[in-house]
C-alpha cells in the first residue's frame, strides 16, 4: 500500500493561496474597465498598486520567515515551501510593477527612467523587484550545482536587501500615515536579527567543537 505523502496536498494548497491576491487584482481590473463596481475607490490604480505592493512585501516576509520557524518549531519539512513561495514573490513583484509600468504610466518609459531617477519611492521599488531576478533565475537545485552552496548562499543574501528596499518603497509610498511601513520595517528587523543570531550561535558552536577535537589530541600526547 503506497503511504500517503501530506505535501502532495499542502504544496497544491498554497500553491492555489498564493495565487489569489493576483486573481482578485485582476478581477478588480477587469470590472474597473468594464465600469462595474469592483469595491474600489475613487482612485482604482492607486488601489491596485498598492494591494499588489503589499502582497509582494508579504510574501518576502513569509519566505524570510520559514527559516526561523524551521528552527523554532522543528518541522525541517517547511524548507519545501520556500522556493515557491520565494517565486511568488518574484512573480507578485512582476506583477506590482507591471501596474505601474501599464496602469499607472501606460508604457511611458521615457517618463519611468525619470521617475527611477528623480522619486525615491520608484528608485527603491526598482531596486527591490531587480534583486529578485538572479534569485529566481538561481533558485533551481542545478544552479545550486553550479554556484556552489556557499556562493548560492551569498548571493541568495540579496532578499535582505530586497527587503529593506521594499520597506522603503512603501514607506515612500504611504507618505504620511506610516504605521503600516514602520510595522513591517519591524518584522523584517526581527527576522533578520534572527538570522544573524542564528548565523552566531552557529559560528560559536562549531568555533568550540574544533577547540574540542584540537585538544583532545593534545590531551591523548601527554598520556
Amino acid at each position: 500500500m503506497t503511504k500517503f505523502n501530506r505535501w502532495w496536498v499542502i504544496k497544491p494548497l498554497v500553491f492555489v493561496a498564493c495565487l489569489l491576491p493576483t486573481a482578485w487584482s485582476a478581477r478588480a481590473v477587469w470590472l474597473t474597465y468594464k465600469g462595474l463596481d469592483a469595491g474600489l475607490s475613487a482612485n482604482p490604480i492607486k488601489d491596485i498598486t498598492e494591494l499588489t505592493g503589499l502582497w509582494t512585501l508579504r510574501f518576502l516576509m513569509i519566505t524570510l520567515a520559514i527559516t526561523p520557524l524551521r528552527r523554532i518549531t522543528g518541522w525541517n519539512s517547511l524548507i519545501r515551501l520556500r522556493r515557491m513561495i520565494g517565486l511568488f514573490t518574484f512573480f507578485q513583484g512582476i506583477v506590482h510593477l507591471s501596474t505601474y509600468v501599464w496602469l499607472d504610466q501606460f508604457f511611458d518609459f521615457e517618463s519611468i527612467a525619470k521617475d527611477i531617477v528623480k522619486r525615491p519611492m520608484i528608485t527603491s521599488g526598482m531596486v527591490a523587484v531587480l534583486l529578485m531576478i538572479p534569485l529566481a533565475v538561481t533558485s533551481t537545485k542545478k544552479w545550486i550545482g553550479r554556484l556552489g552552496g556557499k556562493r548560492w548562499q551569498l548571493l541568495h543574501r540579496l532578499i535582505y536587501i530586497s527587503g529593506i528596499a521594499g520597506v522603503l518603497h512603501y514607506y515612500f509610498f504611504v507618505k504620511s500615515d506610516i504605521r503600516d511601513p514602520v510595522a513591517y520595517a519591524g518584522l523584517l528587523a526581527v527576522l533578520l536579527g534572527f538570522r544573524g543570531w542564528n548565523t552566531m550561535r552557529e559560528r560559536r558552536v562549531k568555533a568550540s567543537s574544533a577547540g574540542r577535537q584540537h585538544a583532545a589530541p593534545e590531551a591523548r600526547v601527554r598520556m
